[in-house]
C-alpha cells in the first residue's frame, strides 16, 4: 500500500520539473515577471494611462479648448455623497457651487465653495459632442454634471478658466504617444546601426561609434535648443509634434546602438549566427531573424526604461517653451502654464500635470526592472 502512495505521488511532481525544464524562454519569462508584484501592479498602471489616452474625449468632462472666463483660476471642487439641493431632490454625487469675491488688496476675484449651491454629478451624461477616434459621433462622458454648462472643475481651472482635469486627460495621448513612437524610432535605429556596427565592424564600426560619441559629447539641453529652434515659429502644431518626437528619436538611439553592438560582437562567433552565414543570408537577414531574436527580452526591458526618458524629455522641452506649443496640449505644455509666481502662490492645483508624469514614470521604470530581472529566468 505504500509502495503505491510513492508510485501515486511520482507522476504528481515530475510534470512541474519537467515543465520548468522544458519550458521555452518566453514562458520562464512570464512566470519570473509574474512573481515581481510591483512591476505586475506597474504594468497595469500603464494599460490604464494607454486606455486614458486611447478614450480622452469620452473620459474628459470637458474639451481641452473649453473655457469659462467666469471661473478663472477656480479652486478644485471635491465631490460629494448623498445631498439634497434647493427644491428638497437628493443627489447620490454631487459637487458644490462657487461664490466670488474680491481680495481688496490684490483686487483679484477669489473663489470658495458655496455649501448652498449643489449641482448634480452623473455617468454617462451628455456633454460637448466630440468624434471618438474621428469615427464615431456622440456627446456622452464619462462623468459630468447633470446639467451641461454647470461649472465642473475637479482638478480646478486655469487662467482661462480651462478644466485642469480635462487638459491632463488629453495631455496623456500627446506624452505618451511621444515616447512610444519616439522610442520606436530609436529602437529601429539602435539595432540597425549598433547591429552594423558589431556585426561588420572595421572602418565601419569606427564611423559609427565616433558618430555616437560625438552625440553623446553634446550637452543634451543645448542641443535640444539648436535643433528645436530650427523648426518655425509658424509651422503648424502637428508638424511640431512630428519634428519633436524625430528630435528626441535622433537623440535617444545611441544608447541603445551600444548595448546592441556588444551583444552582436559576442554573438557573431557563435554557431548559429556562422550557420546563417555559410547558409548565404545577407547581413540584414542574420540581424533581424537570427541575432536580434536572442536577446529580445534585453531589449524588451531597454524600451521599457527609455519610454520614460523620451516622456520627460518632450515635457522638460515643453516646460521651457522650445518643444510642444499651445494649441497642442501635452503635460509639459500644461506644466509650462505653472511657471509664474500666481500660479505657484494662487494656483498649486495648476502642478497637478505633474503628478501624472510622476506616476507615469514611476510605474514604466518599475515594469522596466520587473522585465529586466524576469529577462534571464535560468538563473533562478
Amino acid at each position: 500500500m505504500a509502495d503505491q502512495t510513492v508510485a501515486t505521488a511520482i507522476p504528481e511532481i515530475r510534470p512541474a520539473k519537467n515543465a520548468n525544464a522544458s519550458a521555452g524562454q518566453w514562458r520562464l519569462i512570464w512566470w519570473r515577471f509574474c512573481q515581481h508584484r510591483v512591476a505586475l501592479a506597474s504594468g497595469a498602471v500603464i494599460v490604464l494611462v494607454y486606455l486614458v489616452a486611447a478614450f480622452a474625449e469620452f473620459l474628459a468632462p470637458m474639451s481641452e479648448q473649453a473655457y469659462d472666463p467666469r471661473f478663472t483660476y477656480a479652486p478644485p471642487q471635491r465631490i460629494r455623497f448623498a445631498g439634497y439641493d434647493a427644491n428638497g431632490a437628493f443627489h447620490m454625487l454631487y459637487v458644490n457651487g462657487y461664490f466670488a469675491k474680491v481680495d481688496p488688496i490684490a483686487l483679484s476675484r477669489i473663489y470658495e465653495p458655496d455649501p448652498n449651491t449643489l449641482i448634480p454629478v452623473g455617468f454617462f451624461v451628455k456633454g460637448e459632442p466630440y468624434r471618438l477616434w474621428g469615427l464615431f459621433e456622440t456627446n456622452r462622458h464619462l462623468i459630468g454634471p447633470l446639467e451641461p454648462g454647470q461649472p465642473f472643475y475637479l482638478f480646478g481651472a486655469d487662467r482661462l478658466g480651462r478644466d485642469v482635469l480635462s487638459r491632463t486627460i488629453h495631455g496623456t495621448r500627446i506624452s505618451m504617444s511621444v515616447g512610444l513612437i519616439g522610442v520606436t524610432i530609436s529602437l529601429i535605429l539602435g539595432i540597425l546601426l549598433g547591429g552594423i556596427s558589431g556585426l561588420y565592424g572595421g572602418w565601419v564600426d569606427d564611423v559609427i561609434q565616433r558618430g555616437i560619441e560625438l552625440l553623446k559629447s553634446i550637452p543634451t539641453i543645448p542641443l535640444w535648443m539648436g535643433l528645436a529652434a530650427a523648426v518655425p515659429i509658424s509651422t503648424d502644431p502637428i508638424v511640431v509634434y512630428l519634428w519633436i518626437t524625430v528630435i528626441l528619436s535622433l537623440i535617444g538611439w545611441t544608447d541603445m546602438a551600444r548595448v546592441v553592438r556588444g551583444r552582436f560582437l559576442s554573438l557573431k562567433s557563435e554557431d548559429f549566427v556562422i550557420a546563417a552565414g555559410l547558409d548565404g543570408c545577407s547581413k540584414m537577414r542574420i540581424i533581424w531573424r537570427h541575432m536580434v531574436p536572442s536577446f529580445m527580452s534585453h531589449i524588451i526591458a531597454s524600451v521599457t526604461l527609455a519610454i520614460p526618458t523620451m516622456i520627460l524629455a518632450e515635457t522638460a522641452l515643453s516646460f521651457l517653451g522650445i518643444g510642444l506649443r499651445p494649441p497642442v496640449v501635452s503635460w509639459g505644455v500644461l506644466l509650462q502654464e505653472a511657471q509664474n509666481i500666481l500660479a505657484v502662490s494662487n494656483a498649486p492645483w495648476l502642478f497637478l500635470p505633474g503628478l501624472a508624469v510622476i506616476i507615469t514614470v514611476l510605474a514604466l521604470n518599475f515594469l522596466g526592472d520587473g522585465i529586466r530581472d524576469a529577462a534571464d529566468p535560468y538563473e533562478y
